[in-house]
């Protein structure tokens, strides 16, 4: 008779719990507990361990300075014969740093003694803000940094477990990077902080997230050097030059990469599940956004292969800052005064393209977001009789998958798109007086500029379709765009909102001992420290 093995398969996801923790009189306390959402880049595609009943894997973190420790237990284990139980501690080997393996006993001990109230990020504290749960800080630093680096180590399992198909940027072995490449590595770390109970200056952190941010050198001057000699030029010259070398090639001064001017693209982004649905994600893109908006090298914020959510949030984010820009929202309007012509090409002023340009610049988002951001904003100030919006069942319904602005088309019916947004929110619109015939026009303004953008973007798979389909097409492609920039308006608009409140409810400055907090970090009192992981 066969034997089956299913009752010795454990779903991964499921039997490893993450847990954040604390000391505490007896052993240790539990602030937060958690499982990852991934494990297939670990446990393999099926997310399973084999070999176990009654399988829990525990991996616990320090919460402030997230010191791991990894301990498994189960009911039954599979003996060695057919079928090899999965060795978890092996496995997880190539994912964690040594000192995640040592006893339980031993990890108490560790974090007994670097107790909270002793405890400072590493790097420099660039933000402080509150929320509803607490008062919040982040932090950034370099890879260059050792303190920086060690808390990477520590954190970056994080990445295959929350982040599908992300990958590590610390290896284990510390020569992996040089100097440049560690430098060129920005960190952001966001932290919970608590005020301990009766101190003026002592607060314990609690590790909330972590974003990664890498710099691309952009090109300075030509591709090749002028083969005229230089006592030949006269004048200035935006030839390159590299740093003065000896008779062997080896430079004789410094080159600060760091001072080259740069594309900042943010590489990973998690927000651990405990601190999530409390706009902490949000909080972090708007400070690391600043950080490089207000930095002279950055030219450029970009974001490495979003997912959806992120998509959302970056919108979000993006939207609100140009919408508090003086120079966006002088210059960014729909011209009603141009006329659209029954034939022949379509008019290229509909919105000034140089002030657009200067602005795309001045905010260093990158071309395909910005032209998002902008026709969001322009459609959010069309007159609501005109304005395309969801009603509230379609947005219910509707999975948060997002539109797609290819004209191939993916995710939900166009068919059912176009009857909802031809629509346009019959039962809110009953409600509002007609359109003018100006709001009609501005409307139909905004329609064509946007089919400006997505014609440019799909012009390609355009080009292969009969005029009349490639009108279609076209037609289908900005129908499911603007049921899309709806969506994200009728979010962005609930959220201005919600944080409107919130400040009302949490506005203060911060406290003396906040204060005294950061005279303390700046004089160099409190220091981050290396340990041996």
């Amino acid at each position: 008779m066969e034997h089956s093995y299913d009752e010795w398969v454990s779903n991964a996801n499921e039997a490893l719990e993450i847990s954040l923790v604390q000391p505490a009189p007896t052993g240790l306390r539990s602030i937060a507990s958690f499982n990852p959402k991934f494990t297939y880049s670990i446990f393999g595609d099926e997310e399973t361990v084999i070999g176990y009943q009654g399988l829990k894997i525990s991996l616990r973190f320090n919460a402030s300075d997230m010191r791991p420790n990894l301990q498994v237990t189960s009911t039954k284990k599979l003996k060695t014969g057919e079928i090899e139980p999965t060795d978890i501690r092996t496995v997880l080997k190539g994912y964690l740093v040594d000192v995640a393996f040592q006893k339980l006993s031993e990890f108490e001990q560790a974090i007994k003694q670097t107790p909270g109230a002793n405890y400072t990020p590493p790097g420099e504290r660039i933000r402080t803000f509150v929320g509803n749960d607490g008062r919040y800080e982040i932090w950034k630093g370099t890879l260059s940094d050792p303190a920086v680096l060690q808390l990477v180590k520590r954190v970056e399992i994080f990445v295959p477990f929350f982040i599908e198909g992300g990958t590590f940027i610390a290896k284990e072995d510390a020569t992996s990077h040089t100097v440049d490449s560690a430098d060129r590595w920005s960190i952001f770390f966001l932290y919970r902080t608590r005020q301990l109970p009766g101190s003026a200056d002592l607060y314990e952190h609690e590790f909330a997230g972590y974003s990664t941010v890498y710099r691309f050198l952009l090109p300075v001057g030509p591709a090749t050097p002028p083969r005229k000699k230089a006592a030949a030029t006269t004048g200035d010259t935006d030839a390159f030059a590299l740093p003065p070398s000896d008779d062997e090639g080896h430079q004789t001064t410094s080159f600060a990469l760091a001072k080259l001017p740069c594309r900042s693209r943010i590489s990973q982004f998690i927000i651990l599940p405990p601190f999530q649905g409390k706009g902490n994600a949000g909080r972090l893109y708007s400070a690391i956004f600043d950080e490089y908006l207000n930095e002279p090298q950055t030219t450029e914020i970009t974001v490495e292969d979003p997912n959806e959510a992120f998509d959302d949030l970056r919108d979000i984010a993006d939207l609100a800052y140009v919408s508090k820009l003086p120079a966006f929202t002088d210059a960014v309007h729909v011209n009603k005064a141009v006329k659209i012509p029954r034939t022949g090409p379509s008019p290229r002023n509909i919105v000034d393209t140089a002030a657009l340009e200067t602005l795309r610049h001045t905010t260093k988002i990158a071309p395909r977001q910005f032209n998002r951001v902008v026709e969001m904003y322009l459609m959010q100030k069309l007159a609501p009789a005109v304005r395309p919006t969801l009603e509230e069942e379609d947005e219910e319904n509707e999975e948060d998958d997002g539109g797609d602005e290819d004209a191939g088309g993916k995710g939900k019916s166009i068919a059912a798109a176009v009857a909802v947004a031809s629509s346009k929110g019959k039962s809110a619109a009953a409600a509002l007086p007609p359109a003018t015939a100006e709001q009609e026009h501005e409307y139909k303004l905004w329609r064509l500029f946007v089919k400006q953008r997505l014609y440019r973007h799909n012009k390609e798979i355009l080009g292969q379709l009969e005029r009349s389909q490639r009108i279609d097409k076209l037609e289908e492609t900005l129908v499911s765009v603007e049921l899309e920039y709806a969506r994200i308006l009728s979010m962005f608009e609930s959220r201005s909102k919600l944080a409107a409140d919130q400040q009302v409810s949490v506005k203060r400055k911060l406290s003396a001992e906040d204060e005294k907090e950061a005279a303390a970090v700046q004089n160099g009192s409190k220091r981050a420290r290396v340990e041996d992981a």
